[in-house]
Formats: C-alpha cells, structure tokens, sequence
C-alpha cells in the first residue's frame, strides 16, 4: 500500500511539473508574437465587409499595434479604389488603414487588365507585381493567417 502511494505521488508530481512548464512556455511565447492576417478580396460587392472586417480587428485586438494585416485586392473589387470612382467611405477607410500599417496591395495583373498605375489608386497602395495570388502565397509562408470574407 505504501508503495502505491509513493508511485501515485510520483506520477502527480511529474504531471504537474510538465503541466507547469506548458503553461509558463506558453505565457512566455505569447507576448512576443504578434498575431499576421492576410485578407483576400476579389469581389466587388464584398468590398465595405471587408473593410469592416479589418476595422473590427484592429479594434478588437486593442489596437494596430497589436496586428500586422495586409490586404490583398484582385479582380473586380479593385475598381472600388480606382482615385476617380471610390466614395468617400472607402477613401476614409483606406486612409486610417494607412496610418494603421496596414500594408494594401493591387494585383499587378489586375492592374494592367484594368489600365491603372499605382497613381490612379487611392494613396497607400503598393503593386503585387507577381500578381495578388502570388503576394498572398508569398505572405503565407512568411507566417500569416489566410482570411478571405
């Protein structure tokens, strides 16, 4: 009998060292890696939720400093940040995503289907010259989170 209980409390004791060194690993870990999203957007109807979507996580996680997004547009939802046809709405968002870091790429591809320059795009944007879904591929292996609305 005495043998069981100096087992027992042997195997309870292990336990709950290796259960303490998961959880101070785990706190440590937490701290210092900051959470990389990529958001997809391809569909011009989808163009204000996305939008949504971002300003909600940057709210929801206190803050940009507690994210790095980068939002890749492709398609028909590039249209929506063409200077001369975005409304205002648009305008204001991508102007706050600026000064937030959130780093907005234009497929290059796109771009030369639809016969604009980084020039006739809202200010803020830079050129995914590959292509969105190569910028997209590229973001993922460097260790962001995919999220396409």
């Amino acid at each position: 009998m005495n043998r069981r209980n100096i087992l027992w409390s042997t195997i309870s004791a292990l336990g709950a060292a290796f259960s303490a060194s998961r959880a101070k690993a785990a706190t440590e870990a937490a701290p210092s890696s900051k959470l990389k999203v990529v958001y997809h957007l391809s569909d011009a109807d989808k163009v204000n939720f996305v939008l949504g979507n971002i300003q909600n996580h940057i709210d929801g996680v206190g803050g940009p400093d507690h994210v790095t997004i980068a939002l890749v547009i492709h398609g028909p939802a590039l249209k929506a940040f063409h200077l001369a046809q975005a409304n205002p709405d648009v305008s204001g968002r991508i102007s706050n995503f600026t000064k937030d870091g959130v780093e907005l790429a234009a497929c290059g591809n796109t771009m030369k289907t639809q016969n604009v320059t980084l020039k006739d795009l809202l200010p803020g944007f830079v050129s995914a010259e590959k292509g969105g879904v190569v910028r997209i591929a590229e973001l993922q292996s460097q260790g962001y989170l995919y999220l396409r609305p």
